[in-house]
C-alpha cells in the first residue's frame, strides 16, 4: 500500500446493543451499547490500538457513536460524524421484531432481490448502498495515504463492500459482518480498489500499518 495515495479504511461494525438479533434497529434513537457490547468495542479498540489512524468517523446513532468512541480513545482523536455512513432507513419497519417481519412477503425480496426493496416508508437499499459508498468516496479523498476508521451497519458495510467489488448489490447478503468485525478496504488513486479482510473478529488484528509512537 506504500507508494500510492489511497485511503485505507478500516469498516467497524457497532458493538451489540440489547436489540442486537431481536430488532430491526434502523434509524431508532436512543439504542446504547449493552455490557457485552461495550466489551467487544474495547476489544476491537485493542486490536486497533497500534495502527496508524488517522481519524474516526461514525454514524450519528447513539451506538455507532458510542462504539467509534471508545475506538478512538488509543489514539486521541474525536469521532466525526458522517450521515452518509448510517443505518438503511427501514421506514415503517424499524424497531420491529425481527420474527416479525420475516414472515411477511417483502422479507423474501430482500434476500433474494434487495435491489428492488424500498422499505415502507423509508429507504431503498439501492439508495442506501449509493449515500455509502458516496461517503466512502469522500473520506478518501480526504484522506490521501492515510488509514481511517468508519463505524456503520451491517447492511452498510456489506453494500459498500459489495460495490468495492464490483459484486451485484443482489449478492450482498451472502456476506457476514458481526458486531465490532472489522473490514478493511483500501481505495488505491487510479486502480481498484482491494479487500485487505472482511469481518474480522480475531485476537490477531488487521494487516494495517503500524504506528510510530513518540
Amino acid at each position: 500500500m506504500a507508494g500510492d495515495e489511497g485511503s485505507t479504511i478500516v469498516l467497524v461494525r457497532h458493538a451489540t446493543t440489547a436489540a442486537t438479533g431481536k430488532r430491526l434497529g434502523g434509524w431508532t434513537p436512543g439504542v446504547h451499547l449493552d455490557e457485552g457490547g461495550v466489551a467487544q468495542a474495547e476489544a476491537t479498540a485493542a486490536r486497533l490500538a497500534s495502527s496508524a489512524i488517522a481519524a474516526v468517523y461514525s454514524s450519528p446513532l447513539e451506538r455507532t457513536q458510542e462504539t467509534a468512541r471508545i475506538l478512538a480513545r488509543p489514539h486521541q482523536l474525536r469521532v466525526r460524524t458522517r450521515r452518509g455512513l448510517g443505518e438503511v432507513d427501514y421506514g415503517d419497519w424499524t424497531d420491529k421484531p425481527l420474527g416479525q417481519l420475516r414472515r411477511r412477503k417483502l422479507w423474501a425480496v430482500i434476500q433474494a432481490t434487495p435491489s428492488r426493496v424500498t422499505f415502507p416508508g423509508g429507504e431503498s437499499i439501492r439508495g442506501a448502498q449509493a449515500r455509502a459508498v458516496e461517503a466512502t468516496e469522500t473520506l478518501a479523498g480526504e484522506h490521501p495515504g492515510e488509514t481511517i476508521v468508519g463505524v456503520s451497519h451491517a447492511d452498510v458495510i456489506k453494500a459498500v463492500v459489495a460495490h468495492h467489488l464490483g459484486m451485484p448489490l443482489d449478492t450482498f447478503q451472502r456476506l457476514v459482518i458481526s458486531p465490532a468485525s472489522i473490514t478493511v478496504l483500501h481505495l488505491p488513486t487510479g486502480r481498484p480498489p482491494v479487500l485487505l479482510t472482511i469481518n474480522d473478529t480475531g485476537a490477531a488484528g488487521p494487516p494495517l500499518p503500524r504506528r510510530s509512537d513518540p
